[in-house]
């Protein structure tokens, strides 16, 4: 068995749209990663060739390096037609290049209301099989989040898709907070459905069956302490991703301000302390 070693990282436009204010207060913070997911309110995506030329100078300026392309991948109703999609898909695969991440954030389509999630299964898998296999072209790895009203929302549908899809390509974010608001216990429940897919950790705690009550790790149901205990004794070496939502997120994600990201990055690391293992 292999010691792990986490990587604290984080959203950073949920510290300020502006880039500067996002790097500035990284650098405060000892974190030299971050997960790209919007910049001046314009999501990665949507970046014109400009953006994408000043925001890789301002991270290489200051030795920030991307750990993953926060893309809106898979966010849309599984009876959206796919190929403007998919298309669209290409562009995340295109970041993941320009900005030298081994990741790409993705998600496993909203289920129309009062939909039974099995009738979406064939296409959900189709969906996600296509895009494992096309990410295997450019090296780059998906990482599937276990957001809430999705098909993978549950611990079971998220093994669903990871074991049917059997990519080295398709991997799972784990975020504990986001199954607390649908009623599942993080550890050891759905840790134990995942943890062999598991490459990164989306880091905020709840309230178990509630909704929008996020906390600082440490602070609700999530268990933190013991999911990095047991993902290090597994030999995890990935980011540890900070997704604090201190305050109401916004399309492109929540602006809490530096200051909450601040209690967000020392809850963090209290529960990597407490928890034993090694982080950078």
């Amino acid at each position: 068995m292999h010691e792990g070693k986490f990587v604290v990282s984080g959203f950073a436009d949920e510290i300020s749209s502006d880039l500067e204010t996002q790097l500035d207060t990284l650098d405060e913070l000892g974190i030299d990663r971050l997960d790209l997911r919007s910049v001046d309110g314009t999501g990665v995506l949507d970046f014109s060739d400009e953006q994408v030329a000043r925001v890789r100078s301002a991270l290489g300026e200051r030795g920030v390096e991307v750990s993953a392309i926060g893309s809106p991948i898979g966010k849309v109703g599984i009876g959206d037609e796919f190929e403007p999609h998919f298309e669209r898909f290409e562009t995340a695969l295109e970041r993941a290049e320009q900005f030298d991440a081994d990741y790409v954030r993705l998600f496993s389509y909203y289920i129309p209301d009062g939909d039974d999630p099995a009738d979406h299964r064939s296409e959900v898998i189709r969906r996600m099989r296509r895009k494992a296999d096309r990410a295997a072209d450019e090296d780059v790895v998906l990482l599937h989040e276990n957001e809430k009203d999705i098909y993978g929302d549950t611990p079971g549908r998220c093994r669903d898709i990871l074991t049917t899809v059997d990519s080295d390509s398709l991997g799972a974010i784990f975020d504990p907070a986001n199954f607390l608001e649908i009623g599942v216990d993080p550890y050891p429940d759905a840790l134990l459905d995942v943890v062999e897919y598991v490459e990164q950790l989306h880091i905020k705690d709840a309230r178990k069956g509630e909704r929008g009550g996020i906390e600082p790790a440490g602070e609700g149901d999530g268990s933190i302490p013991a999911v990095l205990a047991a993902l290090g004794r597994r030999g995890f070496r990935g980011p540890a991703s900070l997704e604090p939502h201190l305050a109401e997120a916004g399309e492109n994600g929540g602006l809490p301000g530096p200051e909450a990201y601040e209690v967000a990055t020392a809850a963090l690391r209290d529960c990597l302390d407490e928890a034993g293992v090694r982080y950078e």
